[in-house]
């Protein structure tokens, strides 16, 4: 990056470029840690409800379609292989192959949600919906209903992280490719990824909380 392009990076409360990249990695890591409380608070909730209904969550863990959970765990997994490798190659300059690889965990991302899209069409059309929603004749427990109400909710708010980060990487993929980006000056793009790793971490405990246990 040329010098009176590190000015134009910089702002102006800040010393250096370095100072300003580790106050953008720790306002980064502030934030991925109201993220990581947000889902404490949900993954405490489905502990409790579980614990006082304990038959009716089994039961209705047997009806999530476990195949699907697991091509999204594998699909999410992939991504962030991509989305890793984009930050690679964004540090070294070669602008090209990390936007490809950001364009592929987009990709990724949108499979992901139409995948989740056919499964929840499922649950709708059986009627395996939250509260008074709730119509399956098949499993009329006291609790399976919550368990669903717990399932569309802590899905639901991943799958917006999910649709907040495709934003995010596709805003980068676009910057990338104008050249926004270099050896000197790619700390967007790591940020960026960081929060995509946080989602895909996020739904590996999902995943066996609400398929497999």
């Amino acid at each position: 990056m040329q010098p009176e392009t590190q000015a134009a990076r910089l702002a102006h409360h800040f010393p250096d470029l370095r100072t300003q990249e580790n106050a953008a990695r720790l306002g980064m890591w502030l934030f991925l840690a109201t993220e990581v409380l947000l889902f404490t608070a949900l993954f405490t909730a489905y502990s409790v409800y579980r614990y006082l209904f304990v038959h009716a969550f089994d039961e209705a863990s047997r009806l999530m379609h476990t195949g699907l959970g697991a091509a999204n765990t594998l699909v999410l997994l992939t991504s962030s292989l991509t989305a890793a490798l984009a930050v690679y190659y964004a540090r070294r300059g070669q602008a090209r192959r990390s936007a490809v690889l950001l364009a592929a965990t987009l990709a990724f991302a949108a499979t992901f949600m139409v995948i989740k899209a056919f499964e929840y069409g499922h649950h709708f059309h059986e009627g395996q919906l939250p509260g008074r929603f709730y119509t399956y004749p098949e499993l009329q427990l006291p609790g399976a209903s919550m368990f669903f109400t717990l399932y569309f909710l802590m899905t639901g708010v991943h799958g917006l992280h999910v649709l907040i980060g495709m934003g995010v990487l596709a805003f980068l993929m676009v910057r990338t490719l104008r050249g926004g980006y270099s050896t000197a000056y790619s700390t967007p793009v790591e940020l960026g990824v960081l929060y995509w790793h946080l989602v895909d971490l996020i739904w590996i405990f999902l995943f066996p909380l609400l398929y497999l246990i």
